[in-house]
């Protein structure tokens, strides 16, 4: 505990009447403690990952808006997403800026508790929010003709509403479920920030019905939605066999691809970290594939959408021939 220069208040642990442990009533968040020399060039990284995150988000949702060609479904999809991603890397590329500057910081059992609630409500959201542009894509490419008349505003909104609604369900529930464990003995997780997995590590005493709940509404998330986006491609697939023009095929595979990275991305990091076998596992290697899903998808989200659609890059070139004509005058 000396060599991070840090001192626990005094209430970060209470004994436990008629146990030979503690409890644990703090969290001192550490991050590569055994590689302290990586603190200042991971300290820049994030924060350029993070203005990055930040500058090419908050874009996407002006370009949206600025540009009525992009005042469509599936890009008022994308402005929630580049709205959640920037809450999402918000929730954890702060605190683990510092976390890296000051070699650890401690967070009450409280705190903890409300990122640990917020990460995984944004990280619903994503999820949710992949799983419905994919189904938005199969729609327009396999019912064209009534596209317009299935994806309406108000089936839009709808569908929105309902990924907020689910995924503040699944995170509070998830969040009551995991802070109703006991913690005991060391209270260091070292790891960028609150997550299931470093605090499951530290519970104790009989946790089975709590890690039963958490891993039921885990299923409900991540595998329902993979399941929603698998089925929506298969269709997808099927439609573009079906298509007698290389054009249409070509441009069917040029709407949907930037999509798919993003979902591969994403839920590639998630897949890793949340459903494998945990027995044997690396803290390190863990803590490196929590900064692509945090600081790192969302950073190349939108610019995963804007080199692969013409929409966006015509409204980006539209949009700086019109801060140049403004400039001269």
């Amino acid at each position: 505990m000396e060599r991070w220069g840090l001192r626990l208040h005094p209430q970060t642990a209470e004994w436990m009447p008629g146990r030979n442990f503690t409890v644990v009533t703090e969290f001192l968040l550490t991050v590569f403690a055994d590689h302290p020399a990586w603190g200042l060039p991971l300290f820049a990284a994030f924060l350029a990952f993070y203005l990055l995150t930040l500058l090419g988000n908050c874009g996407m949702i002006l370009l949206i808006r600025q540009d009525r060609r992009l005042h469509t479904p599936m890009y008022f999809f994308l402005g929630h997403l580049a709205l959640v991603d920037i809450c999402y890397s918000s929730t954890v590329v702060p605190q683990a800026l510092v976390v890296l500057l000051e070699r650890g910081v401690v967070l009450c059992r409280a705190r903890c508790a409300a990122q640990f609630f917020l990460f995984t409500f944004f990280a619903s959201m994503d999820c949710y929010l992949l799983a419905i542009m994919a189904y938005d894509r199969c729609v327009a490419v396999c019912r064209p003709l009534l596209y317009v008349a299935i994806v309406t505003e108000k089936a839009r909104w709808v569908l929105v509403a309902a990924a907020y609604a689910a995924g503040f369900s699944s995170a509070f529930i998830r969040t009551v479920t995991a802070f109703t464990l006991s913690f005991c003995g060391s209270n260091q997780i070292d790891f960028l920030f609150c997550d299931l997995p470093p605090l499951l590590k530290l519970s104790c005493g009989d946790s089975y019905t709590q890690e039963v709940v958490i891993i039921v509404f885990a299923v409900l998330v991540m595998p329902a939605c993979i399941l929603v986006i698998s089925v929506s491609y298969l269709f997808i697939v099927l439609a573009v066999v079906w298509m007698r023009s290389p054009a249409g095929r070509a441009k069917t595979f040029s709407t949907c691809a930037s999509h798919l990275a993003a979902v591969a991305l994403f839920f590639g990091t998630l897949i890793f970290m949340y459903l494998r076998d945990n027995a044997g596992q690396s803290s390190e290697a863990d803590q490196v594939v929590s900064v692509l899903y945090t600081a790192v998808s969302p950073m190349l989200n939108p610019l995963i959408y804007s080199l692969r659609n013409k929409e966006v890059k015509e409204a980006v070139l539209k949009s700086l021939g019109r801060s140049k004509v403004s400039g001269r005058f």
